[in-house]
């Protein structure tokens, strides 16, 4: 079940005429891309939202060009069939081999195929799952998963028409098209060329999306292209036979499956560069174009955004680890890298806040990753290591030494003596920087980040928890097993903090006594911010009202399954500010599409008044 989080003061209620003309919002945020609109990929289509003039079941029959807005049985041959510009290929040159043609085409029909092909509609997922999940008819467990939903058999569909793009040597790294593949992506070539089977023999998974390519390829007419003519005409014959033997295949179990043809690209690549540059991912010379979007690519620079290094206390930072060599390393005097490898030795931390002038800049040590130090496990040392690390990360970024040390250094050398005297003397000179970072800056550094923000503020774990997400905006991820700890040794942190140097003993009980009622719900994750108004959480977050209403969060969006609140809980939130998606699980089966007119008109009547709104599913 997925939920969705908005904050925002609560509104009026609306009867159902009211909410029915509320505007969404449909702006794209990758128009920030410099993208006039977001980029469609080869033979993806847009899915009709409920009400839109376009029904989602209106297609082309082979047989008819005419279009027809009723959704005929499944199990009628080609019933329905995705249109292209590449079917019937009649308009092509043909070349014909022994057994098998291939056609010719020019980069501008490769454009106006693949533009018309993303304008085409999805086929009901009844027709396409689960046979794209994957159900290789040895691999019991997914079938009998299937069986039990009381799926259908899940056969090749024969509604499916799509554009393989085929980049013929196979390198992607420069010359490439959007959506394009390599040919061992698949098929096998050689003397008898054929297509891939790439379902999963063994295991359960509704997320098998690496294996999509490959089985679409064979329910595609394939586009072969290259800087090398001779070699894009081999690979194009040869994906040729690899789909007339996937055609015998078919027909030898009785399945009456459209034709599928292979193009080859006559045109030279610089064609595509001057007159189509929208359709070029990657230059000749190996550049990213930024005419597309890079899904992968993409998702890396979000969780970097989302990540980015930011302050969290004086001269103390927190972010995902800089390149080596970089400018953004050279920012820093220390790195203090979180990983499963690291290990706790403050005595390290403390030699670097000792002999600065003795150390390359920046200078790095390790610390235990979020997650490792398991509760029934960690012992007192363990405690007093983690405390004492935080206290050296206190004091070198203060340029201070406590007065214990400064009087001990009287057994070591004068040099020594003269140097902590003189990090001491210049504790007005601001400190040195120190980054806590790990490698997407958002999971393994958690444990040190707020065990050092409750120890630097003299908050208890609880409000520092919050307080480093809301006050000082970082997205962050936690294990059960750092509550377990943190919370444990947050009476140390407080007691021991800078802070709390002025306060009394009382004081500090009554902080340490007054635990919120959410921190015990509290799995160590916090909802992801998606955008400022917009959260995505599970249903451990919506089952935590009042966690929710700590981070502003005061409506939601459950998808899947409803969360198990007290009716005062229910009354406290109104249910305009709640909205259930029922009868729909995260479960590879059930289809979302009808229910997300829905959904965004809730959204985007969040989304003017910048209400925080939380989505959330079950995991």
């Amino acid at each position: 079940m997925a939920t969705i989080a908005v904050p925002r003061p609560a509104l009026p209620p609306k009867n159902a005429s009211q909410r029915g003309n509320t505007p969404v919002n449909s702006a794209s945020p990758l128009q920030t891309l410099g993208l006039a609109s977001p980029p469609q990929l080869p033979g993806s289509v847009p899915i009709p939202i409920p009400n839109s003039p376009v029904s989602l079941y209106e297609y082309t029959s082979e047989e008819d060009s005419g279009s027809y807005t009723h959704s005929p049985s499944p199990s009628h041959p080609r019933a329905l069939s995705q249109a292209s510009l590449l079917y019937p290929p009649d308009d092509f040159v043909r070349l014909d081999g022994e057994h098998v043609s291939i056609y010719e085409i020019d980069a501008a029909s490769v454009a106006e195929a693949l533009d018309y092909a993303s304008r085409q509609l999805l086929p009901p997922p009844s027709l396409v799952f689960p046979w794209l999940h994957g159900l290789h008819p040895d691999n019991h467990t997914q079938r009998t998963y299937f069986d039990g939903h009381q799926c259908p058999p899940g056969n090749t569909p024969n509604c499916l028409r799509a554009i393989t793009i085929v980049k013929a040597d196979g390198n992607l790294g420069f010359a490439r098209l959007k959506g394009a593949i390599a040919p061992s992506e698949f098929m096998r070539s050689g003397a008898a060329p054929e297509f891939i089977d790439a379902d999963p023999l063994m295991g359960l998974s509704v997320r098998n999306f690496h294996i999509q390519p490959t089985k679409v390829a064979a329910t595609s007419d394939i586009i072969v292209y290259g800087l090398d003519p001779d070699e894009s005409r081999k690979v194009a014959w040869q994906a040729a036979v690899a789909q007339q033997r996937w055609r015998n295949k078919q027909h030898a179990h009785a399945r009456n499956m459209p034709v599928y043809n292979t193009f080859v690209c006559t045109s030279p690549f610089s064609a595509f560069e001057e007159n189509h540059g929208s359709l070029v991912a990657i230059d000749v010379s190996g550049n990213p174009t930024g005419q597309v979007l890079d899904l992968v690519q993409q998702e890396h620079e979000e969780m970097r955004n989302m990540t980015e290094t930011s302050q969290i206390c004086h001269n103390v930072y927190l972010g995902p680890s800089p390149e080596p060599g970089s400018a953004e390393e050279q920012r820093f005097d220390v790195l203090i890298e979180c990983s499963d490898t690291g290990r706790l030795d403050p005595s390290a931390i403390q030699f670097i806040a000792e002999h600065p002038r003795e150390l390359p800049r920046p200078t790095s040590i390790c610390f235990p990753s979020s997650g490792s130090i398991m509760p029934p496990t960690w012992s007192q040392a363990e405690a007093d290591a983690i405390l004492n690390t935080c206290k050296w990360i206190h004091h070198i970024s203060h340029n201070t030494v406590p007065e214990s040390h400064t009087i001990s250094s009287q057994n070591r050398d004068s040099d020594a003596l003269q140097h902590v005297e003189s990090d001491k003397s210049t504790a007005d000179a601001g400190g040195r920087k120190i980054l806590i970072h790990c490698p997407d800056g958002y999971t393994e550094s958690t444990l040190l980040a707020i065990a050092y923000f409750s120890y630097n503020t003299g908050l208890p774990v609880p409000d520092a928890w919050l307080r480093l997400h809301t006050t000082e905006r970082r997205n962050f991820f936690a294990y059960p097993s750092d509550v377990s700890l943190l919370s444990a040794i947050s009476p140390r942190l407080l007691c021991e903090s800078p802070m709390s140097s002025g306060k009394s003993l009382d004081d500090m009980t009554k902080l340490l006594k007054a635990e919120p009622s959410w921190f015990s719900d509290l799995d160590g994750s916090l909802p992801s911010r998606i955008l400022d108004y917009l959260y995505l959480g599970n249903l451990v977050h919506a089952n935590n009202p009042d966690l929710l209403a700590q981070l502003n969060i005061h409506q939601i969006l459950s998808i899947g399954e409803s969360a198990s609140w007290s009716e005062e809980d229910l009354q406290k939130w109104d249910s305009e500010n709640i909205c259930f998606v029922e009868g729909i699980q995260d479960n590879g089966i059930d289809p979302l599409t009808k229910e997300f007119g829905r959904c965004l008109e809730f959204i985007g009547e969040m989304s003017p008044l910048r209400v925080h709104l939380m989505c959330n599913r079950r995991d």
